[in-house]
């Protein structure tokens, strides 16, 4: 569980810095826009009031406070998930990455009243109108590494053995 913990650390330590260099440090929530490798990579002041995307957003802080419940929520039950099977060390960094960003995007909700989004990221004569952080990277990337390293997957969970007492 160590893995998982140094991991959350991190995560949570690098979302919060990127969101203090790039939001304030640039000010960027004044400036809106800069273009550091248009179109590949724009920072573009978002703030988002629901999820991914901003699916339920809503300005009522009863959605602000719901959705840092369950974050929270989600995040406790992740890390009792992990600490009650025997997890390797993909599904440590899955979970601490999931974790971390989580709990990074809670202090945005806290701090903001919103979550910091400043990522926008286009190619190929696709241009994405969405802007994202390092947490929802974190949160998509420990989801992901979950259900692939979860219990009984590959380089994840190691299965327990019923074994029988002896007397």
């Amino acid at each position: 569980m160590k893995l998982a913990a140094l991991t959350a650390v991190l995560t949570f330590a690098l979302d919060q810095a990127s969101k203090l260099a790039v939001v304030q440090g640039l000010n960027l929530i004044e400036r809106g826009v800069i273009e550091v490798a248009p179109p590949y990579l724009v920072f573009r002041m978002a703030w988002n009031r629901g999820i991914n995307f901003g699916l339920f957003a809503g300005d009522a802080e009863l959605v602000r406070w719901g959705l840092i419940v369950m974050a929270l929520a989600i995040s406790a039950g992740v890390w009792v998930w992990v600490r009650r099977s025997t997890p390797g060390p993909l599904m440590q960094v899955a979970a601490g990455l999931l974790i971390g960003g989580a709990l990074g995007n809670v202090i945005d909700r806290l701090t903001y009243g919103a979550v910091a989004d400043f990522l926008n990221m286009s190619c190929c004569g696709i241009e994405n109108p969405f802007a994202f952080n390092v947490a929802d990277i974190a949160v998509f990337a420990g989801a992901f590494g979950l259900v692939l390293f979860g219990e009984g997957g590959k380089g994840g969970a190691k299965p327990r053995r019923a074994g029988r007492k002896t007397p």
